[in-house]
């Protein structure tokens, strides 16, 4: 008999990237070795098993939910991911006095060092410390609480032993994956979507509005820098903003950049990448990138030339410069600089697309992924 699995998580419905992509398609993936349920904000999408939205991130909501998810599921394993779903999964487990249940953390991103990354940048550090302080604090709990963490970057045990001193043999660093879907596009008869703005080649930014973090928001500061530099050459490139409307945006915009909004289709989303030209990840340094992987692994399974800022690969240290990708420099006119050379010499760089995808194919499929995790979760039943 399969092995119940309740998954916790902050998953969106409303909006499919970032914190929604794991929890999903692990999940899916999940059900070849359990039973599975899935806990989250807003749990529409998902189709593939019984699951239950909160609907709000206040911690007393999420206990409440765990507890009676637990006492009618009654899993075998509790994975939650991300700071709040593990301390309110922690909070349950403890009160609820459930023996038989094993709890396994997961960490997408180190939220704690991001805090403590931006502190220097953002308009109200005070504010941001204090929310530091507190996830300094529930992150250190749920370290200290013995439990297997899964990590999806491999700099998460480094930081971990940096921030609490504690260096643990129960850390798995299991990366995300990407779908199908993109790894094997098909050659659509759907109509290029940027027709409008040829013959420039597209440099095409994902950068849709997420809770909390405004790294996205400073990647969209960034393509829009870029672009300035390179407005005279709108003729070669043109960047496209998948993931906001211009009307969000307050400063006048060069002509040399389009925003195409939110796309709730998927089709629609991989239609985009499909035909782009570059996948643009434009992080500073402060942004402290995490999420990028996602965009990262869509670009490269979608055979995209990928021009990224160091940042912007964070978590993914197989992908290297000159051999999958090309990294520029921190600066906006660094980035714009590459993409302009870039688009000149797309032939050149073509060996560097087949590399990474490639590589993708290899080992980065959402199924190879969860079967990391089942083994991980697996060896912590009690």
């Amino acid at each position: 008999m399969s092995k119940r699995l309740l998954i916790v998580s902050t998953l969106d419905s409303t909006q499919p990237f970032g914190a929604f992509t794991r929890p999903f398609y692990l999940g899916q993936y999940l059900l070849k070795y359990f039973e599975v349920y899935q806990l989250g904000l807003n749990c529409s999408a998902v189709d593939y098993a019984p699951s239950v939205s909160v609907g709000s991130r206040s911690l007393s909501l999420y206990v409440r939910a765990v507890q009676k998810c637990i006492e009618d599921f009654r899993p075998d394993i509790v994975y939650a991911q991300e700071t709040l779903p593990g301390f309110a999964a922690l909070i349950s487990l403890t009160f609820i006095k459930q023996k038989n249940c094993s709890l396994v953390l997961d960490f997408h991103t180190f939220s704690a060092f991001e805090y403590w990354s931006r502190l220097s940048s953002v308009a109200n550090p005070f504010k941001e410390f204090l929310q530091f302080i507190k996830t300094y604090i529930a992150q250190g709990v749920l370290v200290f609480s013995g439990n297997p963490i899964i990590a999806a970057g491999e700099s998460t045990p480094q930081l971990i032993k940096q921030w609490y001193g504690k260096k643990s043999h129960k850390i798995f660093c299991i990366g995300n994956g990407v779908t199908e879907d993109i790894v094997n596009v098909k050659d659509a008869h759907n109509k290029d979507p940027y027709h409008a703005l040829r013959p420039a080649k597209i440099a095409v930014v994902v950068a849709p509005k997420t809770f909390q973090f405004p790294s996205n928001d400073m990647s969209v500061s960034m393509t829009i820098e870029a672009a300035k530099y390179l407005e005279n050459h709108q003729q070669k490139v043109h960047f496209v903003v998948i993931g906001r409307d211009a009307k969000e945006v307050e400063e006048v915009l060069p002509s040399n950049i389009t925003f195409v909004g939110f796309l709730p289709e998927r089709k629609d989303f991989i239609t985009h990448l499909k035909y782009a030209d570059i996948g643009l990840l434009p992080f500073p340094k402060q942004a402290v990138a995490g999420g990028a992987r996602n965009k990262a692994l869509d670009y490269f399974a979608s055979r995209k030339l990928v021009v990224s800022t160091p940042e912007g690969l964070r978590g993914l240290e197989e992908f290297h410069h000159q051999k999958h990708l090309l990294i520029s420099g921190d600066s906006a006119q660094e980035v714009a600089n590459t993409v302009l050379e870039a688009t000149l010499n797309l032939n050149k760089y073509e060996p560097l697309v087949e590399t990474a995808h490639s590589l993708i194919q290899d080992r980065y499929s959402w199924s190879a992924k969860a079967q990391m995790v089942a083994e991980v979760l697996l060896q912590a039943v009690k």
